[in-house]
């Protein structure tokens, strides 16, 4: 069981939703989709819309309410009750307070000029590396001199920490949470708050939640770049993150494997269609090289991450070749650029991270262009 007590406000709020069940519907709120616009302030003001259908029992909302109120943290509740039949909403403040009519307002994304540029490094499936491509990338961009930081979004497999070596709690200092550091990147991940065994059960206004908080209440200082490791396809972190802050752009890892090509251009596409726009693409295990005889296998195919930017008219940035000692790294929290720098993979990785810099800047967004 996850223990609340080290969730964030935002986080315990949805959780004390999620438990709120609708007899008519035989679910509870979140799933259900009852729950719109929720939002928490710092200062522990909750609103949100209440979708309540006239088949729907009325003590519904009295019984959110209560919920919320006893949550340590939370100061106020603002309930906005809608017929999901009809346009308009009933706000329902504290008690006494006058009524109102009118739409719900749809989310925007905050402008975050702290952030530098936001670059999602996603893949179509896992097990592909892209947690190994966006640690190493954001290394490689602090290696350059950039302020960089990284935020961990796989929360249902949050390995960031691990490849940093990093594993103390984040602390809290004046309602602001302090990113941890290593290899000159600042990082904050849900691996670092709940416990490892906690199993990632997390629903989609959870999600939202904590990518919100990562992006506002983290002291991340002035970055230049902060890279987000997005969970493998598309769900609701990757549309949670363009909603909550623009994303300058898309960085999509594959296998030259065509399973995880097809997958990845999903992907892709899904990145296109809310107007962020994909950098390119990153050929990871693109083969091995046997350094004593020079002969090479392709163990999961070739040329993968070629079609699959020739498809999507974008470049392909690089390959990473398969290295016996990557993941052995990772997992003793030596990311290989700075572990093995001279390697093959690692070498890869550089010439990534300069194509990435060189394509954000020819899209118009001017920053330090990397020598490859």
């Amino acid at each position: 069981m996850v223990d609340e007590s080290s969730m964030t406000l935002d986080a315990r709020v949805a959780a004390a939703l999620a438990r709120i069940h609708n007899p008519r519907l035989d679910n509870d709120l979140l799933s259900a989709g009852m729950i719109r616009d929720l939002a928490v302030t710092p200062e522990g003001r909750v609103s949100f819309t209440f979708l309540l259908a006239r088949e729907d029992p009325a003590t519904l909302v009295r019984e959110a309410r209560k919920a919320l109120q006893a949550i340590d943290g939370v100061s106020e509740v603002k309930i906005n009750v809608m017929d999901p039949a009809g346009p308009s909403k009933v706000t329902h403040g504290p008690p006494g307070a006058p009524q109102s009519v009118g739409a719900v307002p749809a989310p925007s994304p905050q402008e975050m000029p702290n952030l530098g540029r936001v670059i999602a490094v996603s893949s179509g499936k896992g097990g592909v590396g892209k947690s190994t491509v966006a640690v190493n990338l954001a290394v490689a961009l602090a290696q350059r001199g950039l302020r960089l930081g990284i935020m961990d979004a796989d929360i249902y497999g949050p390995n960031v920490p691990r490849m940093f070596g990093l594993f103390e709690r984040p602390p809290v200092i004046k309602g602001r949470i302090q990113p941890l550091e290593a290899f000159g990147v600042r990082l904050i991940s849900l691996g670092l708050i709940v416990d490892r065994d906690a199993p990632a059960i997390w629903r989609g206004p959870i999600i939202m939640k904590v990518i919100q908080q990562f992006l506002r209440d983290v002291e991340w200082g002035q970055l230049d770049y902060l890279i987000v490791d997005m969970p493998p396809g598309t769900g609701d972190a990757q549309l949670s993150l363009v909603q909550s802050t623009p994303v300058s752009g898309a960085v999509i890892v594959t296998t030259p494997q065509e399973m995880a090509v097809g997958d990845a251009l999903r992907g892709a596409k899904m990145f296109e269609r809310v107007n962020v726009p994909v950098l390119g693409i990153v050929e990871n295990m693109s083969g091995f090289t046997d350094p004593a005889t020079g002969q090479r296998w392709e163990f999961f195919g070739s040329g993968g991450g070629q079609r699959l930017a020739d498809e999507l008219g974008v470049p392909l940035l690089g390959r990473v070749p398969l290295q016996p000692d990557l993941a052995a790294l990772a997992d003793r929290g030596q990311p290989v650029l700075t572990a093995a720098p001279d390697s093959p993979a690692a070498q890869a990785l550089l010439r990534i991270a300069g194509e990435v810099v060189n394509q954000v800047s020819a899209k118009g967004l001017v920053l330090p262009v990397l020598n490859n």
